[in-house]
């Protein structure tokens, strides 16, 4: 019995042992943290906001951190197997991505049961705002001339801006919503994105997007359209002419397509902050600014904590509005 209890004394300490070496290898290894290059994950195409932003940041991030930051585009499928890479990517801080609201899409819609709480929100980036826009010559100079046209004319007008659900149909939503319209008495029109659904106002086809004010740029510089609100809490300073939509009809809505960063889930609390931290050093250098500001794209850091808290608040918002519209 005494040697049966000295051998097994013997492999507890081994067993103790090897534990020891494998925790001490995971403190080193966060320790040691990065010492090899970085995939950032962009669940859309290229040339779009989202990865314009995560390439300017990228680049300055592989700087501050003295690494390769490799950029790969995961498009398709409503940005769901792109989103769904980065929650199941292995949680070593070698592997992020960006992340965007339409996130807050896929539960309500049943499409997928992933949210935000499946990652580590690490910070927000950008932000591109929603906004109100007719053709040129409507005949509409506020957006409270537009309002009352909707209600005088039930089932009459269009808008337009993007596929039924997706980003820029539930800022339509929300607004309608907000301004006591029930959503159904305006036609929306399907389209491929905002600057699609921007060109259909233009040529005369809807009668107002709902839409990016940075894909409406173009048009709106050509005369080709006018932007009677952004859905913003305050002016942009790239349209300090166009109000907001407190200002011009007296609604509290607000949307953005929002562009944040996170990681797998169980990401280790000290990884994550040291990418927080970079994080946040570059998307709120100069340089990053004068990037997003050349194309229309508004910068807005949010640590991840704020980030998160924001990711939170847009599900239970999209939720509701899905919600209400259902009924």
């Amino acid at each position: 019995m005494l040697g049966l209890f000295k051998h097994s004394k013997r492999n507890l300490l081994a067993v103790s042992l090897a534990l020891g070496v494998v925790a001490g290898a995971g403190v080193a290894h966060a320790k040691d943290w990065p010492s090899r290059p970085i995939t950032v994950i962009v669940p859309y195409p290229a040339g779009g906001g989202a990865d314009i932003g995560a390439r300017t940041w990228g680049g300055l991030l592989e700087k501050e951190l003295g690494v390769p930051v490799n950029v790969i585009n995961r498009g398709g499928g409503a940005a769901i197997p792109g989103h769904t890479a980065i929650a199941k990517a292995k949680p070593d801080g070698y592997t992020i991505g960006v992340v965007t609201n339409d996130i807050s899409l896929y539960k309500p819609q049943g499409l997928a049961e992933l949210t935000y709480a499946d990652m580590r929100p690490l910070g927000q980036a950008t932000q591109i705002a929603s906004a109100v826009n007719v053709i040129k010559d409507a005949p509409y100079n506020t957006l409270q001339d537009l309002v009352d046209d909707i209600k005088a004319k039930p089932g009459q007008l269009k808008a337009t801006g993007a596929a039924p659900g997706v980003n820029w149909h539930i800022s339509f939503l929300g607004l309608m919503l907000d301004l006591g319209i029930d959503p159904d008495t305006v036609i929306w029109v399907p389209t491929q994105g905002g600057t699609a659904g921007h060109l259909d106002v233009a040529s005369g086809n809807s009668t107002f997007s709902t839409a990016s004010m940075a894909e409406a740029a173009a048009l709106l510089e050509s005369d080709k359209l006018k932007a009677l609100a952004v859905m913003t809490p305050e002016r942009l300073p790239r349209f300090p002419n166009t109000p907001t939509l407190k200002e011009a009809a007296g609604s509290n809505w607000t949307y953005s397509v929002l562009h944040g960063i996170a990681g797998p889930k169980n990401l280790p609390d000290d990884i994550a902050k040291k990418l927080t931290a970079a994080l946040g050093k570059v998307i709120q250098s100069e340089e990053f600014g004068k990037a997003m500001d050349a194309r229309g794209i508004d910068v807005m850091w949010r640590d991840d904590e704020e980030w998160k808290a924001l990711l939170a608040n847009d599900l239970k918002s999209t939720s509701d509005i899905l919600a209400k519209v259902k009924k």
